[in-house]
């Protein structure tokens, strides 16, 4: 039986695994941004997928060799498509910072990602309209979006009260204008994410009916969606290693005669790290998902949700918010605050399913 509740915690492990994925990257050294990422996003769209997916499951190689042709291309496909936002997500970081890129990133996320697919299906009145439930989740839907706001808005002051020179000592490439420009665009292909997961539902079948536990039967979806974020991530990032002529960093090769020899054991073990918390998002978001029901659309806003709770709390860690005024640290504050009333309302809005 589902577990509304338990489904909570696990989206909140995810969100937790979400915010926390760059942070392991902030301490690699000596490596263009091209190679940090696409080391470390081997490790999460193809090495923490495959291999999960084989503990975890029952004939993993049987239930993909059965899933429809139209079904795995969709799943590859929106995982392209979401591979952009991946791609771009990662820039948003070096721009806006964690607190401030997640806030609008996952804005735009949230309401593409919660709302889209049971329009696309044609349930967005039966599930969110006609029910008591749907009107309490969809009332969870708007606190979210609201409480987004307030961060955003908060980062927003933050650039206009702060010199350059502060801006730069919380986040070393902080560029708002451009940053807004990449979260904005990365908001709206990363949202693609859920609509693979979508795409992805007669794999689940396939997988419970081999004998996988209901936990655990959107881990190969998970293969196909992440294999297309994959493809994207790989294309883009090889290009820009064959024009920086970085490829010798992965040796540990300094990239120019002035530049140091990067600490490659550390990188290797940072980028990994920060690919598995990167991919664990995902692992934690499908066993929320099985636990909610037959509103498990919701689960989209409440895993955005705590990315941006747990992200802006590593952005205080992290000094991102130092030297901002305290009005505008507690806009911040009332942010946070909406998201966590957001995640009990939509938490409370499931359990009368």
């Amino acid at each position: 039986m589902p577990n509304p509740l338990i489904g909570v915690v696990y989206h909140w492990l995810g969100g937790l695994s979400s915010a926390s994925f760059y942070v392991p990257y902030r301490g690699v050294k000596g490596w263009r941004w091209e190679v940090l990422w696409l080391t470390g996003g081997l490790f999460s769209w193809l090495v923490a997928p495959w291999l999960f997916a084989a503990l975890m499951t029952h004939d993993l190689l049987g239930v993909l060799m059965q899933v429809p042709g139209p079904t795995a291309g969709w799943c590859v496909l929106f995982g392209a498509l979401w591979g952009f936002g991946g791609l771009t997500y990662g820039l948003t970081m070096r721009y806006l910072g964690l607190s401030m890129g997640m806030a609008v990133v996952l804005g735009l996320c949230t309401v593409f990602g919660t709302l889209i697919p049971p329009l696309f299906a044609g349930e967005f009145a039966a599930k969110l309209l006609d029910t008591v439930s749907g009107n309490i989740i969809l009332l969870g839907i708007l606190v979210t979006i609201a409480g987004i706001g307030a961060v955003a808005l908060a980062g927003s002051r933050k650039n206009a009260a702060l010199s350059d020179a502060e801006k730069l000592a919380g986040v070393a490439e902080f560029r708002f204008g451009r940053g807004l420009a990449v979260a904005v665009f990365s908001g709206v292909m990363s949202s693609c994410f859920a609509f693979g997961l979508a795409a992805g539902e007669p794999i689940r079948a396939l997988s419970a009916a081999a004998g996988t536990g209901p936990l655990w039967t959107g881990l190969p979806v998970l293969c196909l969606v992440m294999f297309g974020g994959l493809v994207t991530n790989a294309l883009w990032c090889g290009a820009l290693i064959l024009r920086n002529a970085s490829v010798a960093q992965w040796l540990g090769r300094q990239g120019s005669a002035e530049a140091p020899r990067p600490p490659l054991m550390r990188n290797y073990l940072l980028a990994a790290c920060g690919g598995m918390l990167w991919y664990l998002q995902f692992f934690f978001y499908t066993m929320g998902e099985s636990q909610m029901g037959r509103l498990g659309f919701s689960s989209w806003t409440l895993h955005m949700a705590s990315i941006i709770i747990f992200g802006t709390l590593w952005g205080f860690a992290l000094r991102e918010w130092t030297g901002t005024r305290r009005g505008i640290r507690m806009v911040v504050w009332t942010g946070i605050g909406l998201l966590v009333v957001a995640t009990v309302i939509i938490g409370y809005g499931n359990s009368l399913v």
